[in-house]
């Protein structure tokens, strides 16, 4: 075991040392070989002195692991089979409790619930701290080994702590698992005045296509107004969001900029093609909205072609890049920061929007006739549900049921959708009496 070890740490010295000096650029070389040689002293002794037999392979992920988590919140190490449930978020199917989470101040963070999940329903909140998960305390928790705590089987339940910092309360939840199914435009509807309503829910590589085709649609039934709702949603791709901003900015008009360390200034422009601006808009916008969120918000209110309305936002203005290593692992390493366009960063202080309005859920009075149709309803449930084996009644398909929203949406019921309509109705009343095109200023009223 002695000869094997040693064997090895000569090896992964060499490999480091190549590695480290070719990046070593400008650096002291011999202090870089100086804690090189630490590393391995230190792997020396974990073999020669640690009460059980430790595979050298498990020390180096342990390390290397540690060093990616003492950078920032959002770098980590991706073993092999985390780079796999990389690539299955990715394609917007898995199971779990529908929560994007981080570290901030080594305390785990909910970014986001996802609309229609698990957690969503318990309600979870943004910037909610997870204390414990199934009665283990999350300190010192990395974000892999929490996301692996909280995912399983279908079906299955987690116990977590919660601490929300509004009122410093402690709350747990028992919440069981389901088939997270992620869905980029959750709805896309007309509301009322020719006032239209979509909201984004993720950032990934058919958002942007997905949207214009739901814009589209609007279009051709009226629409002359429209509501941008990016509450809760994490973000996503860098380039999704570019794409997505793209389509309400004018051609070249500055999206986001990128800065790294070893490279220059990256500055993404709008492309052209379809543009909708012709239409006032206005984005809602709460703690829950992160990264690709808040490029999408900060581009088109500093391009003057929308009004922020709700919450100020998470704060996550770095960008992360996954890079594969040689034996199936990867680096998730935060490689640059973005900037707005007018060159401000809103890493950890997030976007304040230009018309403050806290969420209220709204009692709405039903009409006869939703009475009637909510009976209706539910009397169809009870045929279904007594009649399922009798063959003059449809099943429903898994996929078709996914589909269904947990609860129906009435936007009636949302006092920050209500405000943002009262603003779109005052900014085309505004562009009806100009009679032209109408350039939504930044923070109008």
């Amino acid at each position: 075991m002695r000869k094997r070890f040693v064997s090895f740490s000569i090896v992964l010295l060499g490999l480091l040392i190549s590695c480290v000096s070719g990046y070593s650029i400008g650096r002291d070389r011999d202090k870089v070989y100086q804690e090189l040689d630490l590393f391995a002293e230190a792997m020396a002794v974990v073999e020669k002195r640690y009460a059980e037999d430790v595979l050298p392979k498990e020390l180096v992920y342990g390390a290397v692991e540690g060093m990616l988590m003492s950078l920032d919140s959002y770098s980590q190490f991706l073993k092999p089979e985390d780079l796999k449930d990389l690539m299955v978020d990715t394609e917007g199917k898995f199971g779990g409790l529908g929560i994007e989470i981080t570290l901030r101040n080594k305390l785990l963070t909910i970014v986001s619930p996802i609309e229609d999940t698990p957690a969503w329903r318990a309600g979870l909140q943004a910037g909610d701290i997870i204390v414990k998960i199934d009665g283990a305390i999350t300190e010192n928790i990395t974000l892999q080994e929490a996301v692996d705590k909280m995912r399983g089987e279908p079906g299955t339940k987690v116990n977590i702590t919660v601490l929300r910092e509004s009122d410093r309360s402690l709350s747990e939840y028992t919440i069981e698992r389901a088939i997270i199914k992620l869905h980029d435009i959750k709805r896309a509807m007309m509301l009322d005045d020719g006032i239209a309503y979509a909201r984004i829910s993720d950032f990934r590589e058919r958002t942007s296509k997905d949207l214009l085709l739901k814009l589209k649609e609007l279009s051709a039934e009226g629409m002359r107004a429209l509501i941008l709702d990016v509450r809760n949603n994490p973000g996503g791709l860098l380039n999704s969001a570019v794409d997505i901003s793209s389509l309400f900015v004018e051609k070249n008009g500055v999206i986001v900029s990128t800065k790294s360390r070893s490279e220059s200034e990256e500055v993404f422009k709008a492309k052209g093609g379809d543009k909708f601006l012709d239409i006032p808009v206005v984005v809602l916008i709460n703690r829950g909205s992160a990264s690709g969120s808040e490029i999408l918000a900060a581009a088109l209110r500093e391009n003057n072609r929308a009004v922020l309305l709700g919450e100020t936002t998470f704060g996550k203005g770095c960008v992360q890049t996954v890079m594969p290593l040689s034996d199936g692992s990867a680096l998730k390493l935060t490689t640059s920061k973005y900037y707005t366009p007018s060159g401000e960063s809103i890493h950890e202080k997030g976007i304040a929007p230009d018309i403050e309005v806290e969420y209220k859920k709204l009692e709405v009075e039903k009409n006869v006739f939703d009475e009637v149709k909510e009976k209706e309803e539910k009397n169809d449930k009870l045929v279904n549900e007594t009649a399922k084996s009798t063959d003059d009644i449809k099943e429903v398909s898994q996929d078709e049921a996914d589909s269904f929203p947990a609860d129906e949406f009435n936007y009636r019921a949302d006092y920050q959708i209500l405000r943002a309509m009262d603003l779109l109705r005052g900014l085309l009343v505004i562009s009806s009496s100009e009679k032209g095109h109408i350039k939504v200023a930044q923070g109008q009223e």
